[in-house]
């Protein structure tokens, strides 16, 4: 009976042993803060602004996004996203043409970095960077110092903002601002596209719903 026993216990710290191999030795998925992981998908709808109302209206625009896989690019692995859109019949400029489009995007110590290696977010550089310069003026990016907390029909979220803006030459704001809102673990929550000369955005578009795992 007590050879019994030890053989017992010994095929137990046995199998405890394997069962503890095979899960340290399965490769788990690094938390992505922009949610990139082959499945998950969002959708946003987009809203423009009547001048005459002032009111924001639906364009029955909508962007269904996918993560559908990955794919090498000068050694690194990006993930490949795919954006379907529908609704766009009258070919707005402000908003995707309808069909599809794919991205690629890594995410390097909280930066999304696209397939040309610029840095499309950022969650740790708060330094103000100079996206366009023209003999106009400049517009320029820049990470908020504070979270923000944004509401749209997918929920309330604590987001990154990075706002975008313009001055003159002479160094004179000009009335426009976007804001680009992420949050972590679900990726893009909010964006809009301006005209420089207002001060309210054209278009804001809105996560609907979401899928990420």
């Amino acid at each position: 009976m007590k050879r019994i026993l030890n053989s017992l216990c010994v095929f137990v710290i046995l199998l405890s042993c394997s069962s503890n191999d095979d899960t340290q030795g399965q490769q788990q998925d690094p938390p992505s803060f922009y949610a990139l992981k082959v499945g998950n998908s969002w959708v946003y709808k987009s809203q423009k602004y009547n001048l005459s109302t002032q009111e924001y209206e639906d364009t029955e625009i909508i962007d269904s996004v996918s993560v559908i896989g990955t794919e090498d690019i000068l050694g690194n692995t990006y993930y490949k996203l795919r954006t379907f859109t529908t609704g766009n019949d009258a070919g707005s400029s402000l908003s995707n043409p309808n069909g599809e489009k794919f991205e690629f995007f890594r995410e390097v110590e909280g930066n999304l970095i696209n397939e040309t290696n610029d840095i499309v977010f950022t969650t740790t550089d708060f330094s103000e960077q100079i996206i366009v310069e023209e003999s106009w003026g400049t517009i320029y990016d820049k990470l908020a110092e504070e979270l923000s907390s944004v509401t749209v029909p997918a929920g309330t979220f604590q987001c990154y903002n990075k706002q975008r803006y313009a001055r003159t030459p002479e160094g004179d704001p000009l009335p426009s601002m976007d804001n680009f809102y992420y949050a972590e673990g679900i990726g893009l929550i909010s964006d809009s596209t301006s005209f420089l000369s207002l001060a309210v955005p054209v278009v804001i578009r809105r996560l609907e719903s979401y899928n990420v795992q």
